[in-house]
């Protein structure tokens, strides 16, 4: 029988710890542990301070350490909630004693099972090998509740620097939760920072954001290594990538959007670097807030539109034109049209309203001139079908590029042809405007382009041919109206 009121020896096996730990790295794994067991257990916060003894003392609230734990072993609680946790297998409680017995910290761990002190002692049997032992005492208060560690010839620094190590103590507050883990306000002090599970494996100084990572991927898992710091990108930026496809906070898009705005200049941070997250970050600010995405040339060949837009409230993102053209045709995160500038056309376009006339409103002279408009299209085959009617409007929207005031257009919206009033002052300025915008709703193309000019080609001719026809008195009427 174990005499319970007798210290026993418990051999760590170890002779030699990693070369690089300084103490910083052993307080660490202790703070680890005890912020484990707080989310474990859902006990009250860890506490981290100097006592009156002089000493640090770093406790928890939760179940108590038992020397049991001091085995290097898979724990089955911690493997299956590898989201809120940072350790698993023992190793870091193992190598952070070590670490104080060599640099020559002085430890006690107190629980309610039992005490526990460092010292080094021969391997029982092999007197010639010592080892750093764990001697576990009676406890000194079997009420105790959870765990605390006190450590002796520590540093202040010491402390900083270990806490340093995770996001419970940092000034970076969460800025979205994702499934993947968390986007974080970037402490503008100094790097942007990597967390797994709310401890700091890596800093990044070109990121916008810090991310706590809370699904591990499989390379990160193979990745992570008892020193647990200096972790490559390639390890974690597919986790960062899919946080920040995930994404739907305007804050988090805004500031990629700035850096998108920044990438031809090279000023631009690197997550935009990712041709998907920058245009779903465009998305995701399309939806939350008045912006039109334009490129660099449209400033300069579109300078009336985009001046228009920014009267209308519209903030200007000037985007590479490879965004730009990934963007066009998309929709944002709440199903509506990314805005460029045929989206804003179109949706200017449907905000005018026009003030239509009835043709038995018109004077003598508009409607005499207005009665014509069969004859006048009947010289080039009739409407197209997909024109239902000719109307006359008091009002008429400007041109969206030029914002000239035009004399009529073609409405698909409405299958029309819409005429100013003022275009039936004469016959031949009705005519040239009604046949004009029959070539749009034949061609189905805007001004200056290729269709368009052709569609007009031809009617032309059909026009001048008409000259050598019996019909050749109507067209000189016209011409000279």
């Amino acid at each position: 029988m174990i005499n319970s009121t007798a210290s026993r020896n418990f051999d760590l096996n170890i002779e030699k710890v990693l070369e690089g730990w300084e103490t910083c790295h052993a307080i660490r794994e202790l703070i680890a542990n005890a912020l484990d067991e707080q989310i474990l257990t859902q006990t009250k916060d860890v506490q981290i301070n100097r006592q009156s003894d002089g000493a640090w003392h770093i406790r928890d609230y939760g179940r108590g350490l038992k020397y049991e734990h001091l085995t290097q072993n898979e724990n089955q609680e911690k493997l299956r909630n590898p989201s809120k946790v940072i350790g698993k297998f023992g190793v870091g409680l193992k190598d952070a004693l070590a670490t104080f017995d060599r640099r020559g910290a002085k430890v006690c761990i107190r629980s309610r099972f039992n005490d526990i002190t460092l010292s080094q002692i021969p391997k029982f049997g092999f007197t010639d090998v010592v080892t750093l032992h764990a001697v576990v005492h009676p406890t000194h208060d079997k009420s105790f509740v959870g765990t605390e560690v006190i450590l002796h010839g520590i540093s202040d620094g010491d402390i900083a620097e270990a806490k340093n190590f995770f996001l419970k103590f940092s000034n970076e507050p969460i800025m979205e939760d994702t499934p993947y883990g968390q986007i974080l306000k970037r402490d503008p002090r100094r790097n942007a920072r990597i967390y797994v599970t709310g401890m700091l494996i890596s800093e990044e100084e070109n990121f916008a954001f810090s991310y706590n990572i809370t699904s591990l991927t499989a390379m990160m898992r193979k990745a992570l290594n008892r020193e647990r710091t200096n972790v490559g990108r390639t390890a974690y930026s597919e986790r960062v990538k899919q946080m920040l496809l995930a994404s739907k906070s305007a804050a988090v898009a805004d500031t990629l959007v700035d850096d998108v705005m920044r990438i031809e200049t090279g000023a631009n941070r690197d997550e935009v670097k990712w041709m998907d997250v920058a245009v779903h970050a465009s998305q995701t600010l399309n939806a939350a807030k008045k912006v039109i995405f334009v490129t660099a040339s449209e400033l300069i060949s579109q300078k009336d539109a985009i001046d228009h837009a920014q009267a209308d409230g519209l903030r200007i993102v000037t985007v590479p034109d490879n965004i730009k053209n990934a963007l066009h045709g998309t929709n944002d995160i709440l199903g509506n049209s990314v805005r460029d500038l045929s989206v804003y056309q179109s949706e200017w376009e449907q905000s005018f309203q026009f003030r239509f006339i009835a043709p038995n409103k018109l004077n003598t002279t508009e409607r005499s001139v207005f009665d014509q408009w069969r004859t006048i299209a009947d010289l080039v085959g009739g409407l197209p079908t997909k024109v239902r009617e000719v109307r006359i409007s008091e009002t008429m929207r400007p041109d969206f590029m030029t914002t000239d005031e035009v004399g009529g257009l073609w409405d698909p919206s409405s299958s029309s042809i819409v005429i100013k009033r003022t275009q039936l002052r004469t016959l031949s300025t009705f005519a040239g405007t009604l046949l004009h915008e029959i070539a749009h709703a034949k061609s189905g193309f805007g001004d200056v382009t290729r269709d368009f000019e052709s569609e007009l080609t031809r009617m032309l001719g059909l026009l001048a041919a008409l000259q050598h026809t019996p019909r050749k008195g109507m067209i000189s009427k016209l011409l000279h109206s």
